[in-house]
């Protein structure tokens, strides 16, 4: 690895509140071929629980001068050294750990930055308009409502699909929370770079901290913070799913919709990015495309695109599947063929696990056409470019519909479009000729955070 003495690895250290820390047994990262690569250390549950006592006795981070130390964190993250590593060898490293192209963590590696700069212009947007910040505003002498937190300390219990789920947490510690992550040991590098910026612009390291640690350790996180964003599948949801204090982040499910008054073939360069673009690991990935008339035609030209991607390692300048080690990658393959039973196969139906002979695998793509828009595999979501084609008529209605974080409508319904604004488990609609993975600084993902950080409060008088 450029930059790092033959046989050095680099040391990921816990980040507490009062500076790094490093236990005398690191656990080792590996990369997907196996090679350590790194060393990160482990706290217990104990150093957890203090640490989030620290955070608690902390005060916000003052308001004043805010933008310009998220300026000089965003600029830090994306072009000088952070943590330790240059930003070219953190992007190497976060590839070849994680599996993810190299050009999809590059392209992430500005977009973070972006949303770093525009982290607290991106929470105020989530404040209702008839609530301020300061119960010390003129507004509010009459009678008016004063934007509040709803706690003091978040914590975030990290996946390591894809390094873009840290842009979320910013706004958090924006809102005047303080923050503790417990990084993916997958792919630790992207949170502890972007702590590290942070702290090096001027964070309090007791406002902030990276707490890489196990699973006892992750309990304590949680169960120790007011609030909490939780990444995992249908189990981790369902867990979670009465607790008012954590917010659950599961599958995703996004989906296309075509209609027949449509001419799907101008918008296949928007299916095929939508499906594999981010080497196919997001949760804003499609996953799914429901096809009001014959789906075949656009199922084959799909599988005809998608056939087509290279298979290359993941640091290599032009990869865009990602890759994991060979035996996952095999397992992968085994629950596909599995999952897939009763299903066409027009791509992937021989095993999607491509053998780079190194020990690990890259991930190729999986088209397949399902008889019925209700089959079951449309609420399959795998860590790889993998689509499900279904027909959908208007008497299947919004019920295949539901439970998605992304739609894209490609349609000139207005009535239909309208409905699926109302329908509740649709989080997003996008319309026209937006890739599902579209997102900007001030734009909800799922809801704002806010809404689930924040809570206004009636307020009258002066004082």
């Amino acid at each position: 690895m450029a930059g790092l003495p033959d046989g050095c690895v680099p040391h990921l250290d816990a980040l507490g509140p009062r500076g790094a820390y490093r236990t005398r047994v690191p656990q080792a990262v590996t990369d997907v071929t196996g090679a350590e690569v790194a060393r990160l250390s482990l706290v217990p549950p104990v150093f957890v629980t203090r640490a989030l006592a620290a955070l608690r006795r902390a005060k916000p981070v003052p308001a004043a001068g805010l933008d310009a130390m998220l300026a000089a964190a965003a600029h830090a993250f994306a072009s000088d050294t952070a943590g330790g590593l240059g930003v070219r060898e953190y992007e190497s490293l976060v590839s070849r750990t994680s599996g993810t192209p190299l050009p999809v963590v590059r392209a992430s590696t500005e977009g973070t930055a972006r949303f770093v700069r525009r982290a607290r212009s991106s929470a105020e947007q989530g404040r209702p308009v008839g609530a301020v910040t300061d119960r010390r505003d003129a507004a509010v002498r009459q009678g008016g409502a004063v934007w509040a937190r709803r706690g003091d300390v978040f914590a975030v219990n990290a996946s390591g699909n894809h390094p873009g789920v840290h842009r979320l947490w910013l706004e958090a510690l924006a809102l005047g929370y303080r923050v503790a992550v417990r990084p993916s040991r997958r792919e630790p590098f992207t949170p502890h770079r972007l702590v590290a910026a942070l702290r090096g612009a001027g964070m309090p390291d007791d406002r902030l901290v990276l707490l890489p640690t196990d699973h006892a350790g992750a309990d304590a996180l949680v169960r120790g913070a007011d609030r909490a964003v939780v990444y995992g599948g249908d189990d981790v949801v369902a867990r979670y799913a009465h607790d008012p204090r954590v917010l659950p982040q599961g599958p995703g499910r996004t989906k296309i919709l075509v209609t027949a008054d449509t001419d799907w073939r101008e918008y296949l360069d928007v299916i095929v990015a939508s499906v594999a673009d981010e080497g196919g690991t997001a949760c804003v990935n499609a996953t799914a495309v429901l096809v009001e008339g014959d789906p075949v035609p656009l199922a084959e030209a799909l599988a005809a695109r998608l056939s087509a991607l290279p298979g290359l390692p993941p640091q290599d300048e032009r990869a865009v599947l990602p890759v994991q080690p060979l035996e996952r990658a095999r397992a992968l393959s085994s629950h596909l063929r599995a999952v897939a039973e009763g299903t066409q196969a027009l791509l992937g139906g021989e095993g999607i696990a491509e053998d780079l002979g190194d020990g690990s695998a890259v991930l190729r793509p999986a088209v397949h056409l399902v008889s019925r828009a209700d089959a079951v595999q449309l609420r399959t979501e795998l860590p790889f470019p993998c689509v499900w084609v279904a027909p959908w008529s208007r008497a299947d209605g919004i019920a295949p519909l539901r439970d998605t974080l992304v739609l894209s409508a490609l349609t000139s319904d207005g009535t239909l479009v309208d409905k699926l604004l109302a329908e509740p488990t649709i989080a997003n609609v996008y319309l026209g000729g937006y890739p599902t993975y579209w997102m900007a600084p001030g734009v909800p993902h799922d809801g704002y955070l806010s809404d689930f950080l924040m809570r206004g409060k009636a307020v009258i008088g002066s004082l």
